[in-house]
């Protein structure tokens, strides 16, 4: 270090500390608001910069030597509680403010000592103007950029990498900060380069690699909903055909009714004619389209999905509660339980493909309660099938509709869990109903 008296080193430990408070805060998702994030952040602040002013006072060349990274692994412990960001994550957060960390404590030094003749003045002035221009570009640039990646390398980071990675970077910067300064050759100046190159080429290359895998899997979701667009679109022209049909073979036997009751009215058989009259209701009545609810939409794609279980040989029962207007609009509520059912039957069908013997039933449950909508279904599945991070695996699904029931319950604010109670899947929701005449834009897209 440059060294200087007591209130020289508070300068330098207030502008890193503040440094690297602001940058990891402009990456990372807060715990607390940022009125309570400014006060926790300060009074923590305030205690290890008067512990490291004590510790320079009475040992000042140990506290040049190894404070910068003493003080910032009590950072690492005090950020990790102010995050909300997975672990993972937030290590690899601070593995990258480990690196600017490292890029304005060096850049100051080096400044003044190549240019300046050690003055401390130009190391303190130059640290505060590269942490303004690290903040100012995160804060313009890559703010957004990294807290999206964020979503990507939560869902996709392990811990072997994680691991690994933070592991190279301190090396690498431990190299950088901790080496003799006094000896200033170019050979020192061109290792300094390099491992910064090295460091920071790590940090990008994991930045680009996660970049890449997170947007491939949104590319996979898409796809599933496109599949599942299709499949909606299938059961809707099945629904379509089936009331053409219909509607042919009732113009057809309206034909021979007619002609029946006309040959009636002519002989004056009045009984006969009632007699056939009433056997026509019944037998009308019986070929009635199942209404298992008062919503069109809904009451179509249930029956759809119906018909298509008891075809498979599965035993459906249903507890639906639903009026015509139930609060949220038709596509999604035909989103979710056409998914759901979906789910359920290709999970019965794969039970049957393993065994004959066991007995496979849906049960479907829609229940609404004041400005809540509860659905819930239960299928027969495989006793092996697995849950992975609160979510079955596509292997298990079919791989068409979990992403879908998601995507759509989030933009109503719902919970959902899934679980396999010992050969039963089971699937639940409980979705906010919005106020009426509210809009719900992400409700609207569809999945």
């Amino acid at each position: 270090m440059l060294g200087g008296p007591v209130y020289i080193a508070l300068i330098r430990y207030v502008i890193s500390l503040a440094g690297v408070i602001i940058i990891f805060s402009l990456m990372s998702q807060p715990r607390f608001g940022w009125k309570k994030t400014a006060v926790c952040y300060g009074c923590f602040g305030t205690c290890l910069i008067l512990a490291a002013c004590v510790w320079y006072y009475f040992d000042q060349e140990s506290c040049a030597r190894i404070s910068a990274f003493a003080m910032y692994m009590s950072f690492c412990c005090f950020a990790c509680f102010m995050s909300l960001d997975h672990f993972c994550l937030k290590l690899y957060k601070l593995a990258l403010t480990f690196y600017l960390l490292a890029v304005f404590l060096i850049g100051g030094i080096e400044v003044s000592i190549l240019l300046f003749n050690r003055n401390v003045w130009a190391d303190i002035i130059v640290r505060f103007l590269l942490i303004y221009v690290i903040a100012l570009f995160i804060e313009k640039k890559a703010k957004q950029t990294i807290r999206g990646f964020g979503n990507y390398m939560e869902n996709e980071l392990d811990r072997f990498s994680i691991t690994i990675m933070i592991i190279s970077v301190l090396f690498g910067i431990g190299f950088i900060i901790n080496p003799n300064l006094d000896n200033m050759t170019p050979f020192r100046l061109f290792q300094i380069a390099v491992n910064f190159f090295l460091t920071g080429a790590l940090q990008l290359l994991a930045f680009r690699l996660y970049l890449h895998l997170g947007k491939e899997k949104e590319y996979e979701k898409e796809n599933q909903l496109m599949q599942m667009n299709h499949r909606l679109m299938e059961r809707n022209i099945e629904i379509l055909e089936e009331s053409a049909e219909s509607g042919r073979r009732i113009r057809h036997d309206v034909r021979h009714h007619n002609a029946v009751i006309a040959e009636y009215a002519r002989r004056g058989q009045n009984e006969e004619l009632l007699q056939y009259l009433k056997e026509y209701d019944r037998k009308a009545d019986g070929e009635m389209a199942e209404l298992i609810c008062a919503n069109t939409a809904v009451n179509n794609i249930l029956s759809a999905y119906t018909r298509k279980a008891r075809a498979e040989q599965i035993r459906v029962s249903m507890d639906v509660e639903m009026g015509r207007n139930p609060g949220i609009p038709n596509i999604d509520l035909v989103t979710i339980l056409a998914n759901a059912y979906e789910n359920a039957i290709y999970g019965c069908m794969e039970v049957k493909r393993q065994t004959q013997e066991r007995d496979c039933l849906i049960h479907l449950m829609i229940k609404k309660k004041r400005n809540k909508l509860v659905i819930y279904c239960s299928n027969t599945c495989r006793v092996e099938t697995e849950i992975k991070d609160g979510q079955p695996k596509p292997e298990f699904t079919g791989g068409i509709g979990v992403s879908s029931i998601i995507k759509t319950a989030k933009s109503y604010g719902g919970e959902y869990d899934f679980k396999n109670d010992d050969g039963v899947f089971v699937f639940r929701l409980l979705m906010n109903i919005p106020p009426a005449g509210s809009v719900q834009m992400e409700g609207i897209s569809g999945p």
